[in-house]
């Protein structure tokens, strides 16, 4: 028995049923697109999530994570639904309401993807949650299925209006390869992704300046792009190109017109990346990644300080490209650097940090790994 389902049978007075983990993830191209059904280029990292679970008889909900021992949460099975109690745990919950479970459960999550890093450590929370609860009851759902099922609990349940990106690729995320995803239907494509053949490595940086998504910054630059879709009476951005927008733009606020251009120039860097990767054509890819960043520091305005000065560094010290990911406020950058270089890299950032007086960051790598599983014990 693992020192995890210990944990847990101490807990709960019986072993779990049930273990599922779920990898964070680092989208290498195309932010802010996935809720304007664009394309997005993540892979799913190392970093996972786990979650033991069990059925209990007495109809109550209980969660505890390895990071807070001494705190379970508990809330009566039919009190789960948007508005009830918890903090993190509403993320749990969420998943619980959206697959529609209405019997008592016992959980344990172990999180290992670093939280507030924009490395989706929420979404490898609810999919760990959602795959052991699928398994458990043998719900049957695809993994398209509890895509939107945890896309629909962080909107609906914890209030989080995002995109399906994370969930998808930490639920469908394959080894050695990112996902193309279109975000429309769900449809993926893997595209190898094997940049140490070239003498390349992705580096990944934590500024440290924690980013929390939910103070409605992520929801404003959601509703500026279905504002423009509305005044221009298409579906959402995916339908858009430069000319339709320059042709139009007396229809749309300055503020508008910025933010639907980020999403349309973003759509089309994403499908350039993927004929790049293609084509082992590192230096396209690097200048992809230059421009995702300078659009959405200068047209998404979600962009900060510590993100900047980590880029501004990577690239003086000679990485082809360098770029925000995640929602943005804070979190985490890449940078596409020559092997050789990475200890280079690091000390430029490190020196850029200090000299403005930032906080250290940190620094990881990770290739692209599988995703979602979950097994009965």
């Amino acid at each position: 028995m693992s020192a995890l389902e210990e944990t847990f049978k101490e807990l709960y007075g019986r072993p779990a049923e049930v273990i599922a983990e779920a990898p964070g993830r680092v989208n290498l191209i195309g932010e802010h697109i996935d809720y304007s059904e664009g394309f997005v280029l993540p892979f799913a990292i190392a970093d996972r999530t786990f979650a033991l679970i069990a059925t209990n008889g007495d109809g109550m909900v209980r969660i505890a994570s390895q990071q807070r021992k001494n705190r379970i949460f508990t809330i009566d099975a039919k009190d789960v639904k948007p508005g009830s109690a918890g903090d993190w745990e509403k993320y749990v919950l969420g998943v619980i309401w959206t697959l529609g479970i209405t019997g008592g459960v016992d959980i344990l999550v172990d999180g290992h993807v670093p939280s507030g890093a924009g490395l989706s450590s929420s979404a490898a929370l609810e999919c760990s949650v959602a795959v052991g609860l699928n398994s458990l009851f043998n719900l049957g759902k695809s993994l398209e299925d509890l895509a939107r099922a945890t896309q629909k609990a962080e909107n609906d349940y914890v209030g989080m209006p995002c995109g399906i990106m994370d969930q998808s690729v930490s639920l469908m995320g394959r080894e050695g390869s990112a996902l193309l995803l279109d975000c429309r239907d769900l449809t993926t494509e893997s595209v190898p992704f094997d940049v140490a053949s070239a003498g390349l490595e992705l580096l990944i940086i934590d500024t440290q300046a924690h980013h929390a998504l939910v103070d409605g910054g992520y929801a404003e630059r959601r509703a500026s792009c279905e504002s423009v879709a509305a005044k221009l009476s298409i579906p959402s951005m995916r339908h858009l190109t430069m000319e339709i927008l320059d042709a139009r733009k007396s229809d749309v606020t300055d503020t508008e017109y910025i933010r639907a251009r980020h999403a349309v120039t973003e759509i089309q860097r994403v499908k350039d990346a993927v004929t790049a990767l293609r084509a082992n054509d590192f230096t396209t890819l690097g200048r992809l990644i230059n421009e995702s960043h300078f659009s959405l520091r200068d047209d998404y305005t979600v962009s900060c300080p510590e993100l900047d000065v980590a880029v501004d560094a990577s690239l003086e010290a000679g990485a082809l490209g360098s770029r925000m990911v995640g929602g943005g406020f804070g979190g985490s950058a890449i940078a596409l650097i020559k092997a050789n270089q990475i200890e280079a890299v690091k000390d430029a950032i490190k020196k850029a940090y200090g000299d403005k007086g930032f906080k250290a960051p940190r620094f990881f790598t990770s290739l692209p790994s599988a995703g979602a599983s979950a097994r009965s014990l």
